[in-house]
Protein backbone atom coordinates (compact mmCIF):
# COMPACT_ATOMS: atom_id res chain seq x y z
CA UNK A 1 0.00 0.00 0.00
CA UNK A 2 2.61 2.46 1.23
CA UNK A 3 4.44 1.72 -2.86
CA UNK A 4 0.99 2.81 -4.73
CA UNK A 5 0.97 6.29 -2.37
CA UNK A 6 4.57 7.29 -3.14
CA UNK A 7 3.95 6.82 -6.87
CA UNK A 8 0.64 8.95 -6.78
CA UNK A 9 2.34 11.55 -4.93
CA UNK A 10 5.05 11.74 -7.07
CA UNK A 11 2.15 11.66 -10.22
CA UNK A 12 0.94 14.41 -8.25
CA UNK A 13 4.28 16.35 -8.20
CA UNK A 14 5.07 15.82 -11.48
CA UNK A 15 1.45 16.84 -12.47
CA UNK A 16 1.91 20.37 -10.77
CA UNK A 17 5.79 20.98 -12.25
CA UNK A 18 3.78 20.31 -15.75
CA UNK A 19 1.07 22.50 -14.81
CA UNK A 20 3.60 25.36 -13.67
CA UNK A 21 6.11 25.32 -16.80
CA UNK A 22 2.84 24.74 -19.04
CA UNK A 23 1.79 28.08 -17.43
CA UNK A 24 5.18 29.99 -17.75
CA UNK A 25 5.12 28.76 -20.45
CA UNK A 26 2.04 30.41 -22.40
CA UNK A 27 2.85 33.64 -20.04
CA UNK A 28 5.73 33.92 -22.22
CA UNK A 29 4.56 32.85 -25.41
CA UNK A 30 1.20 34.71 -25.61
CA UNK A 31 2.80 38.51 -25.64
CA UNK A 32 5.25 37.52 -27.81
CA UNK A 33 2.73 36.20 -30.21
CA UNK A 34 0.43 38.98 -30.00
CA UNK A 35 3.20 41.40 -30.50
CA UNK A 36 4.96 39.77 -33.50
CA UNK A 37 0.53 39.88 -34.68
CA UNK A 38 0.04 43.19 -34.41
CA UNK A 39 3.72 44.08 -36.41
CA UNK A 40 2.40 42.70 -39.03
CA UNK A 41 -1.19 44.85 -39.35
CA UNK A 42 -1.95 47.38 -40.16
CA UNK A 43 -2.51 50.48 -38.46
CA UNK A 44 -6.39 50.82 -39.04
CA UNK A 45 -6.25 47.11 -38.44
CA UNK A 46 -4.16 46.90 -35.63
CA UNK A 47 -6.83 49.85 -33.81
CA UNK A 48 -9.91 48.44 -34.77
CA UNK A 49 -9.19 45.02 -32.70
CA UNK A 50 -6.07 44.77 -31.58
CA UNK A 51 -6.95 40.68 -30.49
CA UNK A 52 -8.03 39.74 -33.62
CA UNK A 53 -6.01 37.82 -36.16
CA UNK A 54 -4.29 39.87 -39.07
CA UNK A 55 -6.05 39.83 -42.82
CA UNK A 56 -2.79 39.33 -44.37
CA UNK A 57 1.17 40.18 -43.80
CA UNK A 58 1.94 43.94 -44.07
CA UNK A 59 5.66 43.84 -43.86
CA UNK A 60 5.66 47.91 -44.27
CA UNK A 61 5.84 48.03 -41.04
CA UNK A 62 9.28 46.41 -40.05
CA UNK A 63 11.23 48.59 -43.25
CA UNK A 64 8.97 51.86 -41.98
CA UNK A 65 10.67 50.79 -38.24
CA UNK A 66 13.84 50.53 -39.72
CA UNK A 67 14.31 53.48 -42.03
CA UNK A 68 12.24 56.11 -39.21
CA UNK A 69 14.66 54.80 -36.13
CA UNK A 70 17.84 54.48 -38.68
CA UNK A 71 18.37 50.83 -37.36
CA UNK A 72 21.22 50.27 -39.97
CA UNK A 73 23.31 53.00 -38.79
CA UNK A 74 22.73 51.43 -35.23
CA UNK A 75 23.58 47.80 -36.31
CA UNK A 76 26.59 49.12 -37.75
CA UNK A 77 28.27 51.36 -35.14
CA UNK A 78 27.01 47.76 -32.67
CA UNK A 79 28.93 45.47 -35.06
CA UNK A 80 31.55 48.07 -35.52
CA UNK A 81 32.06 48.45 -31.08
CA UNK A 82 31.24 44.26 -31.28
CA UNK A 83 34.18 44.05 -33.93
CA UNK A 84 37.26 45.94 -31.75
CA UNK A 85 36.18 44.95 -28.67
CA UNK A 86 36.80 41.22 -29.77
CA UNK A 87 40.08 42.99 -31.31
CA UNK A 88 41.25 43.92 -28.26
CA UNK A 89 40.65 41.67 -26.28
CA UNK A 90 42.15 38.82 -28.36
CA UNK A 91 45.18 41.22 -28.23
CA UNK A 92 45.16 41.63 -24.95
CA UNK A 93 43.16 38.27 -23.07
CA UNK A 94 45.35 35.74 -25.44
CA UNK A 95 48.70 36.30 -24.64
CA UNK A 96 47.97 37.33 -20.90
CA UNK A 97 46.04 33.86 -20.25
CA UNK A 98 48.64 32.19 -21.66
CA UNK A 99 51.71 33.81 -19.65
CA UNK A 100 49.52 33.30 -16.70
CA UNK A 101 48.85 29.49 -17.15
CA UNK A 102 52.20 28.67 -18.49
CA UNK A 103 55.22 30.39 -16.68
CA UNK A 104 55.81 30.63 -12.84
CA UNK A 105 56.96 34.92 -11.94
CA UNK A 106 56.45 36.91 -9.18
CA UNK A 107 52.47 38.52 -9.25
CA UNK A 108 51.25 36.09 -10.93
CA UNK A 109 48.74 35.08 -8.31
CA UNK A 110 47.90 38.99 -7.97
CA UNK A 111 47.06 39.25 -11.96
CA UNK A 112 45.11 36.33 -12.14
CA UNK A 113 43.13 37.33 -9.44
CA UNK A 114 42.50 40.85 -10.70
CA UNK A 115 41.84 39.23 -14.39
CA UNK A 116 39.18 37.04 -12.83
CA UNK A 117 37.42 39.71 -10.99
CA UNK A 118 37.18 41.61 -14.06
CA UNK A 119 35.19 38.82 -15.21
CA UNK A 120 32.83 39.25 -12.54
CA UNK A 121 32.59 42.80 -12.65
CA UNK A 122 29.57 43.83 -15.44
CA UNK A 123 29.91 46.71 -17.24
CA UNK A 124 27.08 48.39 -16.45
CA UNK A 125 27.94 48.73 -12.61
CA UNK A 126 30.98 50.73 -14.41
CA UNK A 127 29.28 52.61 -17.67
CA UNK A 128 26.05 53.71 -15.57
CA UNK A 129 28.04 55.77 -12.77
CA UNK A 130 30.47 57.51 -15.58
CA UNK A 131 27.09 58.57 -17.52
CA UNK A 132 25.51 60.09 -14.51
CA UNK A 133 28.53 61.59 -13.21
CA UNK A 134 28.57 63.18 -17.13
CA UNK A 135 24.98 63.90 -16.75
CA UNK A 136 25.26 65.74 -12.98
CA UNK A 137 28.27 67.53 -14.45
Amino acid sequence: MEHKKGMSAERLYKAFIYVVLITLAVMIIVPVAWVFMASIKQNSEFYGNPWSLPAGFYFQNFIDAWNKARMGEYMFNSVLVTGLGLLILLVVALPAAYVLSRFEFRGRKFFSTAFMGGLFINVNYIVVPIFLMLVAG
